[in-house]
């Protein structure tokens, strides 16, 4: 539904799922276009009232405390994209026949004729870190862009605004591409999949899918992740455009067809002439913050998407050195006494969390919080002969204990049984006591933050505060 077509939405009865972040934006919208909209929404609390008299101020109808019953005439529904989908709502207009779009469905059918393409990212961990380095490559190479989806720029605001884009880096989640049907990205990339979010998707399989919906219709590039061959499969089982090719990154030397790296160098086998026997080099491992592993391999997917969309070697290298990471992403906070603190408050699942112990030979390790359902044995099988010690905090750290019982049980432990806002600078302080020099302290907690802290934003300042006070006290 180009430009030209938006005249079908004068009258066009749409109920928008959700207030919130995506709904209210997508409500305005199509207010804007002519639609007759209904925005409906579970909660009835005071910010909900608030945002309801917003939208009613410019003639929306808003139902608060009704989030299940499909509103009389309803044509089309537009989801706030965490609504789960056995939702009644949901049942209803399937037995209605009304199709559901999500806001990246909304967003895609809203482009121009002449609308910029998108390179689309998404995974269990790393999507926000890898549009950002996309952005920053595309940016280098002079192109208008714009990191956008599940951060930054709303697509909404991306797709309709005044600013003209070449080309898009848009970071999608499993919930966003479940209700995304027709997106078509120009290449896009599966950096991972681990189990996440299975109370939303019902279950691994369903989640995948989800996922592979990204590679649906791929013009130049599918991008996987030799080292986790569910993405390889995903890639194998879409219906992409005839010409475009399965591209894969990999830490180690790369095939024909693969971005990899040799001696410290990253290198691109795929978009260069004669692949069986040429490479270009992109950049230096040294120029990717930080180096580690799981890092340098988001740094290859974005160089794979910015290679498929035509960008110059230089530029990768130019992009990725521009490049700074957002907080709580192994961020090194200090060193003190010979011990390196790392805050990698963003690892808040075990998949995650284990690709933050592997960058790292020796570490004091602070984990724990909300489980949300994981099991920890696999992540502290794997990572036992790097731990030195673990500090235990958060609702649910008997889980991983437990998992430490029985994979690691030479490695010391405090288990912390507090939850006051004393509790993170008691936990630096224990690990301070169980690190030896050339240590790292690592907050890497493969929980969410919740029974603690607001987020793991504030947790991740609690963790760099607490180690401040111990070097100013050293």
């Amino acid at each position: 539904m180009g430009s030209q077509e938006v005249t079908d939405w004068q009258g066009k009865h749409v109920t928008v799922a959700g207030l919130g972040v995506s709904g209210i934006p997508a409500a305005k919208v199509l207010h804007g276009l002519g639609a007759v909209v209904t925005v409906v929404n579970d909660g009835d609390d005071e910010r909900s009232r608030a945002q309801a008299a917003e939208l009613e101020a410019l003639g929306i109808t808003v139902r608060l405390g009704d989030g299940a019953t499909l509103p009389e005439g309803t044509e089309l529904i537009v989801t706030a994209p965490g609504w789960k989908p056995d939702k009644p709502l949901f049942a209803a207009a399937a037995a209605a026949d009304v199709p559901v779009w999500g806001d990246v469905e909304l967003a895609w059918r809203l482009r121009g004729p002449d609308a910029a393409p998108w390179l689309a990212v998404t995974g269990t961990n790393g999507k926000t870190t890898t549009v950002q380095m996309l952005a920053s490559i595309l940016k280098a190479a002079g192109l208008r862009t714009a990191a956008v989806g599940n951060i930054g720029v709303s697509l909404l605001d991306a797709v309709l605004g005044e600013e003209r884009y070449d080309v898009l880096a848009v970071e999608l989640s499993s919930y966003q591409l479940h209700w995304a049907p027709s997106l078509r990205a120009h290449s896009g990339a599966v950096l991972n999949l681990a189990p996440d979010h299975l109370d939303w998707h019902g279950s691994m399989e369903a989640y995948a899918a989800d996922k592979g919906r990204i590679y649906e219709g791929n013009r130049v590039a599918c991008v996987y992740n030799l080292a986790d061959k569910a993405t390889e499969d995903l890639v194998r089982e879409a219906d992409v455009e005839e010409g475009c090719r399965a591209v894969g990154f990999t830490l180690g030397t790369p095939g024909p067809s693969q971005l990899g790296v040799v001696e410290g160098i990253l290198v691109d086998r795929a978009f260069v002439e004669n692949r069986q026997k040429n490479a270009q080099e992109l950049a230096e491992v040294s120029d990717v913050k930080p180096p580690a592993p799981h890092n340098i391999a988001n740094a290859l997917a974005a160089a794979a998407l910015a290679r498929a969309f035509g960008v110059p070697a230089a530029a990768v290298r130019d992009g990725l050195r521009a490049f700074t990471p957002d907080a709580h992403r192994i961020a090194h906070v200090a060193d003190v006494d010979g011990v390196a603190y790392v805050d990698d408050s963003k690892a808040t699942n075990t998949h995650a969390a284990e690709a933050s112990l592997a960058a790292y030979e020796s570490i004091v390790w602070i984990a724990g919080g909300l489980a949300k359902g994981a099991t920890f044995d696999e992540l502290v099988a794997k990572s036992a002969e790097r731990l030195r010690g673990v500090v235990l905090i958060g609702a649910d750290r008997a889980l991983i204990r437990e998992a430490l019982v029985r994979h690691a049980p030479e490695v010391p432990v405090v288990d912390l049984d507090r939850t006051d806002t004393g509790a993170m600078l008691a936990a630096v302080r224990e690990a301070r006591g169980l690190a030896r020099k050339g240590d790292t302290v690592l907050l890497a907690p493969a929980c969410a933050s919740m029974d603690m802290f607001a987020n793991y934003n504030k947790r991740g300042d609690a963790f760099a505060e607490a180690v401040r006070e111990l070097d100013a006290s050293a």
